[in-house]
């Protein structure tokens, strides 16, 4: 387990969350049941709930922005400014006998607290038991990035043992070079350095794992869409059946409060902030012009909704029930 402070550092965040003896009330309930199913052409997707990271505020988690003006933006979306709401989700595809996890979610090792904030992580595996899904059916992981939340819920809390065994995992190369890099570490800030000799002891020596370039399709119906800046090689995927679309944006509208009303503020999760706002005009303009439905790993439960655009903002609207 991870305390908040490691997690947030993990996540690319310089903060300094003490744990205390004493649970924090959470503010947000679980929901029930924590997956949903929706259909795109002939793919069943289903959103499966990983958790929630109750944020509290802080300098600097918006580079350019100040927290008033942070608070002032969740009231603005409709929800409540005691602190930033990050719910983590990942989605299952089943389409052409092939059932692909996107992403892993935090595998219950990313969560912590302290006084006044909470993060939770590790519901994705029994919500996808609960949607009639054993591990062992899952054909292909395709991985957005190499952060905790991401990819902790491929390794076992305390063997690192993959938890999806059979699966063929999939990643863009430039994000695997990148945090395989035996030289990176060094490189890294102190507080990302733990993540980097975690990833670089366990996954180069995996079989199952596969670096791709470009923008293929790397599996029937699904495409790599590059969106570097929140990380080097982090990817969108798009998935394509007949005549609907739907994009898996990963954390390229990290928390769409903040980021879709405001794309041009650079967060102190993304590496690069000016690319990352590039990669986040590009992709959402693209979605906003092919008008296919989006969602994101931190989008509002149940994840799914479409986007407008308002001059050089952007809304979500949910996608209802």
């Amino acid at each position: 387990m991870l305390s908040a402070a490691t997690a947030a550092a993990a996540l690319g965040l310089d903060a300094g969350l003490a744990v205390v003896a004493a649970k924090p009330r959470r503010r947000t309930e679980d929901p029930t049941p924590g997956y949903r199913r929706i259909t795109i052409g002939e793919a069943e997707v289903i959103a499966l709930y990983d958790g929630i990271w109750e944020k509290p505020h802080e300098a600097g988690f918006i580079g350019n922005a100040s927290i008033s003006d942070v608070k002032q933006a969740l009231r603005a979306a409709g929800l409540s400014s005691a602190f930033v709401p990050i719910p983590i989700s990942t989605f299952v595809v089943r389409l052409k006998g092939k059932t692909v996890l996107c992403d892993a979610g935090g595998g219950g090792q990313v969560q912590g607290y302290n006084s006044d904030s909470i993060f939770i992580s590790g519901r994705m595996l029994d919500n996808l038991k609960a949607a009639g899904i054993r591990p062992e059916d899952i054909d292909t992981i395709l991985i957005s990035h190499f952060h905790p939340d991401h990819i902790f819920g491929l390794l076992g809390e305390d063997t690192n043992a993959p938890v999806f065994p059979t699966a063929e995992i999939i990643v863009a190369a430039a994000e695997y070079k990148f945090w395989t890099d035996a030289s990176l570490t060094s490189r890294l800030p102190p507080w990302r350095q733990s993540l980097a000799r975690r990833i670089q002891s366990v996954i180069p020596g995996w079989k199952n794992v596969l670096p791709v370039e470009g923008e293929d399709e790397v599996v029937p119906g699904i495409r790599f869409v590059s969106v570097p800046g929140h990380t080097p090689g982090h990817t969108a995927f798009h998935l394509s059946s007949g005549a609907e679309q739907l994009m898996i944006s990963g954390d390229t509208a990290y928390v769409p409060a903040l980021c879709l009303r405001h794309p041009e503020w650079h967060g102190a999760y993304d590496q690069d902030g000016p690319a990352a706002e590039v990669s986040r005009r590009r992709l959402l303009d693209r979605i906003v012009a092919e008008k296919m439905l989006v969602c994101g790993s931190h989008f509002p439960w149940a994840a799914f909704g479409r986007l407008t655009r308002d001059g050089a903002h952007y809304a979500l609207d949910l996608h209802p029930a």
